[in-house]
């Protein structure tokens, strides 16, 4: 993606040292368009594929429903934000959680990293605070997996999984998500044969 970008600026370059009016200047126009094109693919690529293995490698996908749009505002997040193309990410997880009869649930993101998981007290921490630390009960874990074990909890509350949210965590701490290392989730087979060329 980086590479990617790093070519469409030369390419921006080379446009705007045109004339104006030539056939080079269109010539570095149809150029300039195809990068942009390829970007905004790769961008889409990589949400397609990850939002389809995350999918498929679980039976429940919770996610916090976060404004992206307010989150943009951010100068110094909002290139990182938008070339991760969460929204995209979120739509396509949608849309899979219906084709594969995946049950996806959005989360409200209030409290979440805040909240202990271990015993529901409000621990309050900075962004810069990466570790979270419970006075209360005494659990210690990484801010990130505190908040997605948080998330997990809310989101089988809400589709009602009340007494398995135990168990599902101990899998989910057991488990190695597919989606991270170098293995695929296995597709069905299509029973179609690809011709020879």
């Amino acid at each position: 993606m980086r590479k990617s970008e790093r070519a469409l600026k030369r390419a921006q370059k080379r446009l705007s040292r045109k004339q104006l009016g030539s056939k080079n200047r269109i010539k570095a126009r149809e150029k300039l368009g195809r990068k942009h094109l390829r970007v905004s693919r790769q961008r889409k690529d990589f949400a397609v594929k990850t939002a389809r293995c995350v999918v498929q490698s679980n039976d429940l996908v919770a996610y916090e429903d976060l404004k992206v749009r307010n989150m943009v505002k951010n100068q110094h997040l909002a290139k990182s934000i938008s070339d991760a193309s969460w929204s995209l990410f979120r739509q396509w997880i949608e849309y899979f959680g219906k084709v594969f009869g995946v049950v996806t649930i959005a989360v409200p993101p209030q409290y979440t990293s805040q909240n202990c998981s271990s015993c529901g007290e409000i621990v309050k921490k900075t962004l810069s605070t990466r570790t979270h630390q419970c006075p209360y009960c005494g659990y210690v874990a990484d801010r990130d997996k505190n908040a997605a074990r948080n998330i997990l909890e809310l989101g089988l509350r809400t589709a009602g999984h009340v007494g398995t949210s135990s168990l599902v965590l101990e899998n989910v701490s057991g488990q190695t998500d597919l989606c991270l290392g170098d293995e695929n989730p296995l597709s069905k087979p299509t029973g179609r044969k690809r011709n020879s060329k």
